[in-house]
């Protein structure tokens, strides 16, 4: 008892210390706006057009452009996920500007190559581009200035920038795969042949083929306003030319050069979608995610079963907590790997059931607090819609096993589907694959407009298309070609994959509360959750829970990276710490089953926007773990 209340008293003083200590980046304070993103330069990008009169659309998109024009870890030829928060009517939208598989694209068609997984790289790893369309629909539906403003900052990027070390030190070590495809090589190698190929930190690197196709949008809105068409008209002039014009042809033209799929009539027919967020309320805070065609809704179903828990009275931590926060989201996970798919795609996910409150109470009442559940695997969500689930025979052949009760706390995955960490090791590439990142923008603005964006695809090694300056996008490999795995995911032309990205919003008492994102492939929601978390629970400011410790797990099918089976399987157990986690809080975690890594940041790339109603200001919270960066006003 007396270790017991010890320990409790460290972890409330722990805790304190962790409240009270400096942080390594200071608070963002703004009365008029915020902007946050990825690049430096790209923050600026934000801040150039709020100063002209933007709203926090027209900045989100001047950010959006920008980075996708630093290569920050994304290109012109990835997807874009926003959630848009309106002031005029109130409610959260969401954008869904993901690409699609194009024609071609069938299960027979990559398992006739020999793979389990569409490939990671390359011109046959491509869905369509969503990231232009998706800036031009946002643009057009909810901004306030014309293309041109917009994109000014990232055409002057693209006619010539200073590179950062990251991205010029990424090509060089990328540059054997880039020398694969002639485009890129021409973009990023401009020192073919000397010992160092890609550009120096501080070089101005130029991009004339992008500035091109940039100039070909404007031109296509100024000759659209000339004819006295509308700004949204205008804006869509640009995006028809982008996706039905010379921009269009040349594009296809160069993919299918390099043995891509995608035809003239895959970008014709893709259009973006405006969709209604997911949402559940944890403690008196609504909470917004995309639908299942992200992992989104994971963080959600995570929340409601830990609200059936005191996880303050946990502390801050400890193995305790730790240990919950691990097991709710393994179930979260189990359940995304085999439910979530495109909602557009037959058939049905059930998502009613799995963001129930029943459900979570069932999924809750499963965790045991003695060993973890290292063969984790989904639940049956469709009685609490009222329905049968169409896949228990399907789940009972992989050897889950469905028994509901409390008591059942463990075997419900099948051994040949997870593997312990000394089977399946925990290496340099799989961390690769693990944390694949992206980049994030945050924006609000003093009318109220608020905008979360987890853009990604085409990041270095990208293959770029013909002449367009535009890498294209790796996202095909999210699918599956095994329907065992998830029969709600499989490749087919058309459809879009179930992809890790994941912007959130948090609105309380109907008034925007917090907006956040972050990158790193299957760690997004886990930082997101615990983000949250730490505001929500331990009362943490915005930029104090960006940089506090979280942990990771890798008890999840990973959604990108590996073209066999055994490369992408849940490492049951296995657990990222921060370095700093004290060793009987180690200890514990290791008596009960857990295989503890350390690194000395664990929080990922956060970038957030906390709305304080009672001074009418932000703050802004900005990662401490890369090039993260804010400005305000």
């Amino acid at each position: 008892m007396r270790k017991k209340a010890l320990y409790l008293i460290f972890f409330h003083f722990s805790f304190l210390a962790v409240l009270g200590q400096a942080t390594q980046k200071p608070v963002l304070h703004g009365k008029n706006w915020m902007a946050i993103t990825g690049k430096p330069l790209a923050a600026t990008a934000g801040s150039m057009i709020f100063q002209k009169g933007g709203n926090a659309v027209d900045a989100a998109c001047a950010m959006l452009a920008a980075t996708c024009t630093m290569w920050d870890v994304l290109s012109w030829g990835g997807e874009t996920q926003a959630l848009i928060y309106n002031p005029k009517t109130g409610k959260v939208i969401g954008i869904n500007a993901l690409g699609v598989a194009p024609t071609g694209a069938t299960v027979e068609f990559f398992k006739s190559k020999g793979l389990n997984f569409p490939p990671e790289y390359g011109p046959l790893a491509a869905l369509t581009p969503g990231t232009p369309g998706g800036i031009c629909y946002m643009l057009a539906e909810y901004g306030t200035m014309s293309l041109k403003e917009v994109l000014a900052p990232a055409m002057q990027l693209a006619a010539g920038y200073p590179i950062e070390a990251q991205t010029a030190n990424s090509i060089e070590r990328q540059k054997a795969r880039i020398k694969e495809w002639p485009y890129s090589k021409a973009v990023f190698l401009p020192h073919l042949g000397e010992k160092r190929e890609a550009p120096e930190a501080g070089e101005i690197f130029v991009q004339k083929d992008l500035l091109e196709t940039l100039t070909k949008m404007v031109e296509a809105e100024q000759e659209a306003l000339k004819k006295k068409k509308s700004r949204k008209e205008a804006i869509m002039a640009a995006y028809d030319r982008f996706y039905k014009g010379d921009i269009a042809k040349e594009f296809v033209r160069g993919a299918q050069e390099q043995g891509g799929l995608i035809t003239l009539e895959d970008l014709a027919r893709w259009k973006p979608i405006e969709e209604e967020p997911m949402k559940v309320n944890y403690k008196g805070i609504d909470v917004y995610k995309l639908q299942q065609w992200t992992q989104g809704p994971m963080m959600l179903q995570a929340l409601n079963i830990l609200e059936n828990f005191d996880l303050k009275g946990m502390g801050y931590n400890s193995a305790r907590y730790i240990h919950t926060v691990y097991q709710a989201m393994n179930m979260s996970f189990a359940d995304r790997d085999f439910y979530y798919g495109d909602p557009y795609f037959p058939p049905q996910e059930p998502m009613t059931g799995l963001l129930s409150k029943d459900y979570a109470k069932m999924r809750a009442a499963q965790i045991g607090f003695d060993r973890n559940n290292a063969t984790q695997g989904p639940g049956d969500p469709y009685p609490f819609e009222g329905k049968v689930n169409p896949y228990l025979d399907l789940l009972k052949k992989r050897g889950f096993n469905m028994d509901t009760t409390p008591a059942n706390r463990r075997g419900f995955a099948p051994a040949h589907d997870t593997r312990s960490v000394a089977a399946l090791s925990i290496d340099a590439e799989y961390m690769d694959r693990l944390w694949r990142g992206t980049t994030s923008v945050e924006a609000a603005d003093k009318d109220g407009w608020v905008v979360s964006i987890t853009p990604s695809g085409g990041w270095i090694p990208a293959c770029i298309a013909g002449r367009t300056g535009v890498g294209m996008s790796q996202r095909m490999q999210s699918f599956v070609l095994d329907s065992s795995l998830n029969p709600f995911n499989v490749v087919e032309p058309g459809k879009r994959p179930r992809v890790t990205l994941t912007p959130t919003m948090a609105l309380k008492d109907g008034k925007p509360w917090l907006s956040f994102a972050v990158q790193g492939g299957d760690t997004q929601d886990q930082n997101l959750l615990q983000f949250f978390l730490n505001m929500v629970e331990f009362g943490m400011n915005v930029q104090e829970a960006t940089e506090a410790a979280n942990i990771n797990s890798n008890q999840l099918w990973l959604s990108l990276g590996g073209v066999k089976t055994d490369d992408r399987k849940p490492r049951g157990g296995s657990i990222l710490l921060r370095q700093d986690t004290p060793e009987w809080v180690q200890k514990e975690l290791r008596q009960m089953g857990y295989q503890i890594t350390l690194d000395d940041r664990t929080s990922g790339p956060i970038n957030a926007i906390f709305f304080d109603w009672k001074h009418n200001s932000f703050w802004g919270g900005s990662s401490n773990h890369g090039e993260d960066y804010g400005i305000g006003w």
